[in-house]
């Protein structure tokens, strides 16, 4: 899988709609703006996008500003899963 191609589709956990409703307008707003280089490139370096460790090694993440971060899933050429939103809580 080479994470450097269009992203197509997205997918979301009912997990991720929870807590990307609980953010304030103006993380919202920042998601969006990001949600979009992303799609257009996943590993473009305004992203700072990144393959986790661990028990989280299946999974990436991307900063949405200095607090907030989204936690996601490559399933397969152009498609990805966001399952997370939020602090540095989403890696554990």
């Amino acid at each position: 899988m080479n994470p450097s191609h269009a992203i197509l589709k997205i997918h979301v956990t009912p997990h991720f709609e929870r807590a990307f409703q609980k953010l304030n307008p103006q993380v919202k707003e920042r998601a969006a703006k990001k949600d979009l280089i992303f799609r257009g490139n996943p590993t473009d370096p305004r992203l700072k996008t990144h393959a986790l460790k661990g028990r989280l090694k299946d999974l990436w993440s991307y900063p949405v500003d200095y607090r907030h971060r989204i936690l996601f899933e490559f399933l397969k050429k152009g498609e990805v899963i966001y399952h997370d939103i939020g602090s540095h809580d989403v890696y554990r």
